[in-house]
């Protein structure tokens, strides 16, 4: 009777280890399974997972290694239990050692005593090797029927547990691995991919805007190409000065990829396209609520250019309120979002450009004496088209070809006459006058040359509708004058007839000349012309 009563006792302490022993499985696997999909990040994944066999199963040392494919070693990627210098030491050949064989021959290999065993090596440093307690498992990784790496754990289960039982739930464990690692390749391979064509798109835009981009060979171009190599190896403030049209935006743009800056943010902004109070928050940004419609924050354009260069184009035309504010900025790199009292500091290259005489602007008062000699550092002279008119059939050839391609249009040659003809005119618009005059000529091309008669500007034959006349029919009054005062006077009447043709309308005014609307309107401020 006796003998029965323990039986039963004995038969159930059993059934209750069995069930404690299958329930911290299911709750391993559990782990395991919640690790992998919490993250892309294998270590993060695998930190998670060791972590589950040690406080779940009792582990007390875990490692993954991994094959790299390039080198053919086998080396520790994440373990648990050891430290920096232990997991740098284990490096493995395939077949070298208890792992290197797990790896080489695809199945999982148990130690009962590594004391015992030859083969194991210990190369980490991190077991007492003298110890008879200590038992190491290492079932193989498999990916696509290829074993990548493999899996090890010290005393995965206690003593009345069978390897058996260690070798099953490792190798449900490590199929499992094997998903997380297929995820981490994938993800890395997109890393790897996206960098390296941030790297070439880089690139693309230090030869777009490197100046051997910058189309000319002439002397005054010669001179800007030294100018940009000298001021990109600086960090000092650099003015652009020339007319409008002449390419002062896509200089900015190559001193920048040419500076050690190149990899930073390049922002650009157009003094004169905004208001003062909307320039001030596009500048310096704004706190939430610093104004009506100011529902979050925004941050402003020095903050943009943080590390990098801010472009301030048509610097001439800030009010005095701004120059005060960009003088500060200038000063002491810092500066308050609208509406906010934290100070910002930045750490910007600042470069400028203006199509005025700002010498004369500060004579007249409208502009800070102290800021023009802050801005006016390394000035940067740009030439007008007419000062080096023996680039202008590289020119044409460059935007020829660009505008074919872009507008789908068989256009391959310019004839002599239509060359000459764009080489006698004074380009008043410069070199954006020319694309825009090219690009038009294209467009209404009906065959494969461009013809005189596609060029609406002074030198058209009689029996086109030009909107200008030809030089040597000019009135004699304008022959009489300085030629500056004459090509000035010359340039209002076309543009006058230009409006008079168009009832005023300043868009269909400025295709008709061949030039932008913002030209336009310059060209209707500079000569005082109301539409």
């Amino acid at each position: 009777m006796t003998r029965k009563v323990e039986t039963a006792s004995t038969s159930h302490s059993a059934r209750a280890g069995l069930k404690r022993e299958q329930f911290a499985e299911l709750s391993t696997l559990y782990e395991v399974s919640r690790a992998i999909n919490s993250s892309t990040d294998l270590e993060v994944v695998m930190k998670e997972i060791m972590g589950a066999l040690h406080e779940q199963m009792g582990m007390e040392r875990g490692t993954l290694t991994l094959l790299d494919d390039k080198t053919g070693e086998l080396s520790i990627e994440i373990a648990r239990g050891l430290e920096k210098d232990q997991i740098g030491r284990g490096r493995y050949r395939i077949g070298e050692g208890i792992t290197g064989k797990v790896v080489e021959a695809g199945e999982p290999i148990v130690v009962p005593n590594v004391g015992n065993e030859p083969l194991f090596l210990n190369r980490t440093g991190a077991r007492d090797i003298k110890r008879s307690n200590i038992s190491f498992i290492c079932v193989p990784i498999k990916l696509d029927q290829k074993t990548i790496g493999a899996l090890s754990v010290d005393r995965l289960f206690q003593e009345n547990i069978s390897f058996e039982e260690d070798v099953r739930l490792l190798t449900i464990i490590s199929s499992m691995v094997a998903q997380a690692v297929r995820i981490h390749q994938l993800h890395e391979k997109d890393k790897e991919k996206l960098t390296n064509e941030n790297i070439l798109l880089k690139q693309e835009l230090k030869k777009k805007f490197h100046p051997k981009g910058i189309i000319g060979e002439s002397k005054r171009m010669a001179d800007v190409y030294a100018s940009i190599e000298l001021v990109s190896q600086t960090r000092a403030t650099v003015m652009l000065r020339g007319e409008s049209g002449t390419g002062k935006e896509r200089v900015a743009h190559a001193i920048h990829y040419a500076s050690d800056r190149a990899d930073k943010p390049f922002i650009k902004v157009s003094c004169a396209a905004l208001p003062e109070t909307l320039l001030e928050s596009e500048l310096f940004g704004y706190e939430k609520g610093a104004f009506t419609g100011a529902n979050a924050v925004k941050m402003g354009r020095f903050e943009m250019a943080d590390g990098g260069t801010l472009f301030l184009d048509e610097i001439g035309d800030i009010s005095p309120s701004t120059q005060i504010k960009l003088l500060r900025v200038l000063q002491e790199r810092e500066f308050e979002r609208l509406g906010g009292t934290q100070t910002i500091h930045v750490n910007i290259r600042l470069i400028t450009a203006t199509n005025k005489d700002l010498e004369a602007e500060v004579q007249a008062g409208r502009f800070r004496q102290d800021l023009y000699y802050r801005l006016n550092v390394i000035p940067v002279f740009m030439p007008a088209l007419r000062e080096r008119r023996e680039d202008i059939p590289m020119l044409v050839k460059h935007f020829q070809q660009k505008s074919a391609a872009e507008n789908r249009k068989n256009v391959k040659f310019i004839s002599d006459s239509a060359m000459k003809y764009l080489m006698n005119y004074s380009w008043p618009g410069n070199v954006r006058e020319l694309e825009n005059a090219i690009e038009r000529a294209v467009i209404l091309c009906q065959g494969n040359t461009l013809a005189p008669e596609l060029f609406p500007i002074p030198g058209t034959p009689q029996n086109m509708p030009a909107l200008k006349k030809p030089l040597e029919e000019a009135p004699s009054n304008l022959l009489h004058s300085p030629l500056p005062e004459g090509v000035a006077n010359l340039e209002k009447q076309l543009i006058t007839q230009a409006l008079q043709k168009t009832a005023g309308n300043q868009k269909k005014a400025s295709d008709l000349l061949g030039i932008t609307q913002r030209m336009l309107g310059y060209k209707l401020k500079t000569y005082g012309i109301k539409p």
